[in-house]
C-alpha cells in the first residue's frame, strides 16, 4: 500500500462531483481527517489557517501559511495539481479564499473545522449558508476501498500482536497505570504512529464502558477489560478490545461473558451486504437480553472506522442504512454489573460481497492468566 493507492488522485474529482450532487458550490476543508481523506496531507491543526477549497466546479486549491508550504508541497496532496495560496503573517487568509470564492450560495465545512475557522468564513462570506461537508464526504468515506481495507487489515494485525502481549502484562499487585504504559509503549513498537486510547479497567472499573486508567492496584480473581488502539504511519486506525482475568473469576462472571461470546459472534455472523446497521446491533442485544443481561448493555454495538476510529455508519438501533461491499466497522458489545465488575468483546469487521471478514484474531474466548 502506498499513498498513491489510499489517497488517490480520482478522489479529488469524486468529492467534487459529489459536492456538485448535493447542491454545494464548495467544500472548504481544514486540518483534520476530512482534509486528510481527499488529499492525503496530514495538516497540522494551527490557528493560522490552512484549507482546501473544492469548488463543485473549476480547479481546487489550498490556502497554506508560507511557513507550512514545504510540508504541503511534500506531501500526497502536491500529486493532486492543486494550486497552493500560501498567504503571509499579515494576510487575511479567509478574505483572500472568500475573494477568489465569489458569492458562494451553500459550502461545506470539514465537520472537525475549529468554530474559530467557521465563525471566521461566515464573516468573510455573508449570507452564504454552511452546512457539515460530512453530508458530502460520508457516502464515499463509509465505502472502503481495497487498499484502505487492506490498510486496516495492516492496523488490526498489529493490534493484534499488542494483545497477544498483554497477558504478560497483567498480574496481581500492578496498577492499572503501571499495565497501560508498557501497553502504549508496544502499541508504538507495534507499528503505530500513535496510541489513541488505552483503557485497562480492572474490577469494578470495568463496569464503566469508556473508563481509561487509574492508580488502582488489580486484585487476583478480577476481570480486566482492555481496549486499546491507535494510528499507523499511512492514517488508517486500529482499535479492539479484549477482556481477561487474573486468575479464575467469580462464576458469576465466567457465566454472563459466554453470552457476551455468543452475542458478539452472532452480530458478526448477521454482517452481509443489504442487512441493516441496526439488525447487526439487535443480533447481539436480542442474545443478551434473551440472558436477562439487557439492562446491563448500555451502548451500540459498534462503529465505523478508517482514518477516524469513530465515523460512519454506526451500529446502532434506528440506523436502517444497509450495509454494503466496504463498510468497516467494530463489532463490540458489552456486558457491565455497576460497582462489581464489566466485559467486552471488539473486533473490526468488514462488509464483503459475501458476508464478512473479521480484521482481529486474538482469542475472543476469556483468557485466564
Amino acid at each position: 500500500m502506498t499513498s498513491s493507492d489510499l489517497y488517490p488522485v480520482s478522489r479529488l474529482a469524486a468529492v467534487q462531483e459529489a459536492t456538485a450532487k448535493a447542491g454545494l458550490d464548495a467544500l472548504l476543508l481544514t486540518p483534520g481527517p476530512d482534509l486528510r481523506y481527499v488529499s492525503g496531507y496530514d495538516a497540522k491543526p494551527l490557528e493560522r489557517l490552512t484549507c482546501l477549497v473544492v469548488p463543485a466546479s473549476g480547479e481546487a486549491y489550498m490556502m497554506v501559511p508560507r511557513l507550512e508550504l514545504p510540508a504541503a508541497e511534500a506531501s500526497p496532496a502536491s500529486r493532486l495539481g492543486l494550486e497552493f495560496v500560501a498567504w503571509d503573517e499579515t494576510d487575511d487568509p479567509y478574505a483572500i479564499a472568500a475573494a477568489r470564492l465569489g458569492r458562494p450560495a451553500k459550502v461545506g465545512l470539514a465537520d472537525r473545522m475549529w468554530a474559530m475557522s467557521s465563525l471566521r468564513f461566515r464573516e468573510a462570506l455573508p449570507g452564504t449558508e454552511q452546512v457539515l461537508a460530512g453530508s458530502v464526504l460520508r457516502e464515499l468515506r463509509m465505502r472502503k476501498s481495497p487498499a484502505e481495507v487492506a490498510a486496516l487489515r495492516q492496523a488490526g494485525e498489529a493490534i493484534d500482536g499488542v494483545h497477544r502481549q498483554v497477558p504478560g502484562l497483567l498480574r496481581a499487585g500492578r496498577t492499572e497505570r503501571e499495565v497501560a504504559r508498557d501497553i502504549a509503549e508496544a502499541i508504538l513498537a507495534s507499528g503505530h504512529a500513535t496510541v489513541d486510547f488505552v483503557i485497562v479497567a480492572s474490577g469494578p472499573n470495568g463496569s464503566s464502558p469508556h473508563h481509561d486508567v487509574s492508580d488502582r492496584v488489580i486484585q487476583a480473581g478480577e476481570p480486566v477489560v482492555v481496549d486499546i488502539g491507535g494510528a499507523l504511519h499511512n492514517g488508517y486506525c486500529s482499535d479492539s478490545t479484549r477482556t481477561y482475568s487474573v486468575g479464575e473469576p467469580p462464576a458469576e462472571f465466567a457465566a454472563y461473558y459466554e453470552v457476551l461470546r455468543q452475542a458478539q459472534d452472532a452480530a458478526c455472523r448477521a454482517v452481509r451486504p443489504g442487512v441493516s446497521c441496526e439488525s447487526i446491533d439487535a443480533a447481539a442485544r436480542d442474545v443478551i437480553a434473551a440472558a436477562g443481561y439487557g439492562d446491563y448493555f448500555v451502548h451500540r454495538t459498534g462503529h465505523g472506522i478508517g482514518i477516524e476510529t469513530h465515523e460512519e455508519p454506526y451500529i446502532v438501533a434506528g440506523n436502517g442504512e444497509p450495509m454494503e461491499p466496504g463498510f468497516a466497522f467494530s463489532v463490540e458489545p458489552g456486558i457491565y454489573l455497576p460497582g462489581r465488575h464489566g466485559a467486552r468483546i471488539e473486533d473490526i469487521v468488514v462488509c464483503t460481497d459475501g458476508g464478512y471478514e473479521r480484521l482481529n484474531d486474538t482469542p475472543r474466548e476469556l483468557v485466564v492468566v
